[in-house]
């Protein structure tokens, strides 16, 4: 009896394990220590979405990395203008755009933390600073793993207009559709709800530009610095951790007053 107690006891806790790094994998994008300086780091190389091992597909999503790729810079101290550079896919943006100060928030679909901060800190923020001209917000796609970057083609294939609607579902659904394996199938119940349809959804996970794109995107994100989610920018200054409305209006009101 004792054998099959402590059996189940080591069951249980790998179980526990195994949760705790799926709910980690979808907030870390590196699995390195944090870079404070010039640097190089891995570049990602992916699995691809309908490849086989001796021939890969494409997949802008996986992070798993082998050590013998080449390396990829990482900037020190990006300008305010690099950071803003316009990339290859067009960005979703809120608040008007002549707002003194700009705020890039990096985030992945599968990560609780970009859930809680959409959830109690994007109201104050659009309230607060958005709506009345002071702040631009720009979500930036830097998707973690296959099942978030499925989600994100789907979030990418839907009418721009209809972006921040469904971001907020894919989060406020987490539960819903986030696992360890990729399901089409419930990610596009989720995206059904702002009109998507499945015709459309499958083109999109077939558009290899789109993909392309959205790899780029991160790869961009990556050489700014960024190495997980949600990271920011606000004003050219990279947070990388999760930021409560507390830090977040002494962080906008200090990049407010350095613009006054």
């Amino acid at each position: 009896m004792p054998r099959r107690a402590g059996t189940h006891v080591r069951g249980t806790l790998a179980a526990l394990a195994l949760a705790g790094g799926l709910i980690a994998a979808g907030c870390t994008g590196d699995s390195g220590a944090l870079l404070t300086g010039a640097a190089v780091q891995p570049a990602d190389t992916t699995a691809g979405i309908e490849g086989t091992p001796d021939k890969p597909g494409f997949n802008p999503f996986s992070d798993r990395s082998e050590t013998d790729t080449p390396a990829r810079e990482v900037l020190l101290n990006p300008s305010r203008e690099e950071v803003l550079k316009p990339g290859p896919l067009p960005e979703y943006s809120l608040g008007r755009a002549e707002a003194p100060v700009v705020l890039v928030k990096y985030m992945s679909l599968t990560c609780q933390f970009c859930r809680r901060f959409q959830a109690e800190v994007f109201p104050v923020l659009k309230r607060e600073y958005i709506d009345t001209g002071k702040v631009r917000l720009i979500i930036r796609e830097f998707p973690i793993g296959k099942t978030s970057g499925n989600a994100t083609i789907a979030l990418r294939c839907a009418p721009m207009e209809r972006y921040l609607s469904l971001y907020e579902k894919f989060l406020q659904q987490q539960s819903a559709w986030v696992a360890q394996e990729v399901r089409p199938d419930v990610i596009f119940k989720v995206a059904a709800q702002v009109g998507l349809t499945r015709e459309q959804y499958d083109a999109c996970l077939k558009d290899q530009k789109l993909i392309d794109g959205l790899k780029q995107v991160k790869d961009r994100g990556r050489t700014l610095g960024i190495i997980g989610t949600p990271n920011f920018f606000i004003d050219g200054k990279l947070v990388k951790k999760v930021i409560g409305v507390p830090e977040l209006r002494q962080l906008l009101d200090a990049a407010l007053a350095g613009r006054g």
